[in-house]
């Protein structure tokens, strides 16, 4: 619990730090970019293999290998002396998260009895959603108080102690387990979803900058051969040894198949708006990190009221059409936040905010809790572990994808109109401008999951049939809602 909850609030706890960090260390809007798509983009290309060392070589073993890499990891973000410095340790902070994460429900299902676990999974969810709504007020809090002059320095410090405590728990508590079978590892289907991702999210990130050469579209029509590669690949390995990286086969379930995609595309909307959204009120609007963490508090609150009710009480009754109200809910919230920052401009307030920040929570709400439950309902049992490290690793590379994309929808629309003389008059609403632009492409999104959300199961049937057989569902099963 201790590392989960440390991987989460570090998740939470960058963003609402962006701004200080780019005005301290002078990093440019790419290297801002890759601070945060950095850390997601190793997460996701580490986190099946991360499962797969635990299975193989012991999950207490390598839970402590995790723990303690993401702590020097942090460390080395906290005393970073420049801004390449900090994106090098982000992204091994993200490969020790892919590590550490994995372990977290495969040590809870291999130590805990069937009958003990939901109160496991319980105290994981009240975890999930602590860290989620601590985060971004701890962030804005460390930032604000500037402690022993160390800036934003802290947010990154603050996980030295809480990781060496997950390593004296753990070590002491933790009992070592393995998979009775453990499948090998694919480190070639690892290095070609590495490879395919850097040359598509590189020349997104970079190429505003430098004027949008020739290599950057040859390296993003290229990420699309790699993957072709990737399957061709992951096609012959399943047949020679039975253990890709991706099990292509359960691409022929069709509501796993649109599953993925409403996930992967999530995660670019969440990945857009979460960066986009801290840089219009601490850079547009000049709020505090302490305001603008605040602001965000009804937000985070929606998230958690909205999720617990859609699990507990809607899905049962109503099944897919909770998830796609979800997401006509949340494009609602956002079409009203453009008109509110169109109207109020760069006057507008955290009380004229809290209203499509609540919308918005509520509709996110709606769709996360129960989405990984839905997209797992029709895969068949024996997979339901490969399936759910796959949910978690798309959503993961959607956000990377997102956060690369903030350098066209956002950045681009300030170059237009912050250019001249005018600029230092012009910023707020230059801001407020390119915010409104970048909401339109997170509402797009959501249109399109609305319609992929037509391919999901009407209800969680599986839940009624392992009912009626007396089964008892199986962890991979379980926890992914959770996660």
């Amino acid at each position: 619990m201790t590392a989960a909850f440390m991987d989460l609030v570090d998740v939470t706890i960058v963003n609402i730090a962006i701004p200080s960090i780019r005005h301290g260390e002078g990093a440019s809007f790419s290297q801002i970019q890759w601070i945060t798509a950095g850390y997601a983009l190793a997460f996701a290309a580490g986190l099946i293999t991360g499962g797969r060392l635990g299975d193989i070589h012991g999950r207490k073993r390598v839970f402590l290998i995790g723990v303690g890499g993401f702590t020097v990891a942090s460390a080395l973000c906290g005393l970073a002396v420049n801004p390449e410095m900090l994106v090098a340790s982000r992204l091994l902070q993200g490969a020790m998260a892919a590590l550490m994460v994995p372990q977290v429900l495969s040590i809870v299902h291999a130590t805990f009895p069937a009958h003990e676990r939901g109160k496991v999974f319980g105290l994981f969810g009240a975890v999930v959603g602590l860290g989620a709504v601590s985060g971004p007020l701890l962030g804005a809090l460390l930032t604000e108080w500037n402690l022993f002059g160390l800036e934003w320095r802290p947010i990154f410090l603050i996980n030295l102690p809480v990781g060496i405590a997950g390593l004296i728990l753990g070590s002491r508590f933790i009992t070592e387990s393995r998979a009775p079978r453990a499948l090998r590892l694919d480190l070639v289907g690892v290095a070609l979803v590495t490879l395919g991702l850097l040359m598509l999210i590189y020349p997104l990130t970079r190429g505003r900058e430098l004027g949008w050469p020739l290599w950057g579209h040859v390296s993003m029509a290229g990420a699309f051969v790699v993957l072709a590669v990737l399957v061709a690949y992951e096609r012959r390995k399943s047949a020679r040894d039975g253990s890709p990286l991706v099990e292509l086969s359960l691409f022929r379930v069709k509501s796993f198949a649109a599953g993925i995609a409403v996930q992967t595309v999530f995660g670019v909307g969440l990945g857009i708006f979460f960066l986009v959204w801290t840089l219009y009120m601490q850079e547009g609007l000049g709020w505090t990190p302490l305001r603008a963490g605040l602001t965000g508090v009804p937000f985070s609150v929606a998230v958690s009221v909205a999720a617990g009710v859609s699990v507990q009480k809607l899905v049962p009754r109503f099944g897919r059409k909770v998830l796609q109200a979800g997401a006509l809910v949340m494009a609602t919230g956002v079409l009203l936040y453009i008109w509110e920052a169109g109207r109020y401009g760069p006057g507008i307030t955290s009380w004229q905010m809290a209203l499509p920040l609540v919308v918005m929570g509520a509709g996110m709400g709606l769709i996360v809790a129960p989405l990984t439950d839905a997209v797992l309902s029709q895969v068949p049992r024996e997979h339901a572990g490969a399936a759910s490290g796959l949910i978690n690793t798309v959503q993961q590379m959607g956000n990377a994808l997102g956060l690369g994309l903030v350098s066209v929808v956002f950045f681009g629309t300030m170059d237009d109109h912050t250019a001249g003389p005018a600029a230092g008059e012009a910023v707020g609403t230059a801001y407020a401008d390119a915010f409104q632009n970048a909401l339109g492409w997170v509402a797009a999104v959501l249109a399109a999951i609305f319609l992929l959300m037509f391919a999901l199961p009407r209800r969680p049937a599986r839940h009624v049939e392992g009912a009626a057989a007396g089964e008892e569902p199986a962890e991979a099963e379980k926890s992914p809602a959770l996660v």
